[in-house]
């Protein structure tokens, strides 16, 4: 169920010299919403969703979480905030466990200079134990990161963001790098794990059968700017879209 405004960007502007990146780019996200990003490479999605996590900020505009603004916080702060993502690349210890990992998450989601004193907290292990429930990875919970499958990587990465029960979760391309055979597993895993929560997701995707499968709503990029806002079928059947997107326009 969607509700209450919960990400705005007003008015956002980025240029990398002569390339326009973002070009007056005016989203509202309601809360709970499931929406979708899809554009070529370069059209703008992940310079939107850099500036909405403050690894870039914009030349011009506004982005406000639940009314507040963030535009020119750090990551560090905007994820205190409630914005938290997973990454194309996943961004893991690979000498570490996936209980270990996310032992380190839960102590980097402690307050500031508390980092050891948190992830070994009575409780903190119960909490890896939970998520690696929820994300069906128990059976890999005691490997090492380097001799798992791609997929259980994105997923422990995916889970990873979510310990702190973000208010807002981006994901850049979590079906990346996946098989075909498993990339309706994994989003269907990642999406039963946020089922309930309060959470709005975010996700980057060039694979139009998750667009249309997982998405309420798609927002389709195009040298910079929206070029179409809408449920997934109507935005796929978009003329714009077909000729610069997906390239099906006849």
């Amino acid at each position: 169920m969607t509700g209450s405004v919960i990400l705005q960007a007003k008015g956002l502007n980025k240029n990398f010299g002569a390339v326009v990146a973002a070009a007056d780019i005016n989203v509202d996200v309601p809360t709970g919403q499931r929406l979708s990003l899809i554009g070529a490479n370069g059209a703008g999605k992940t310079t939107f969703v850099n500036m909405v996590t403050g690894y870039l900020a914009p030349d011009t505009g506004d982005i406000l979480l639940a009314d507040q603004p963030i535009t020119r916080m750090t990551p560090r702060r905007i994820t205190q905030m409630g914005v938290c993502r997973s990454f194309q690349i996943p961004q893991l210890c690979e000498a570490m466990t996936p209980r270990e990992n996310l032992l380190v998450a839960v102590g980097a989601s402690g307050p500031r200079f508390s980092f050891f004193r948190h992830a070994g907290a009575q409780g903190a292990s119960e909490q890896a134990a939970e998520i690696l429930q929820r994300f069906e990875m128990i059976a890999y919970a005691d490997r090492p990161v380097s001799e798992l499958p791609g997929g259980i990587r994105k997923l422990l990465d995916i889970a990873m963001a979510l310990v702190r029960r973000p208010k807002v979760l981006l994901l850049d391309e979590p079906t990346s790098g996946v098989s075909s055979e498993e990339k309706f597993g994994l989003m269907d895993t990642v999406m039963a794990a946020v089922e309930g929560e309060p959470v709005t997701v975010l996700f980057v995707e060039h694979d139009m059968d998750i667009v249309t499968r997982y998405a309420d709503r798609v927002l389709a990029f195009y040298a910079g700017k929206i070029i179409a806002d809408d449920a997934p079928d109507e935005v796929l059947s978009d003329i714009e879209v077909q000729r610069y997107v997906t390239g099906t326009a006849r």
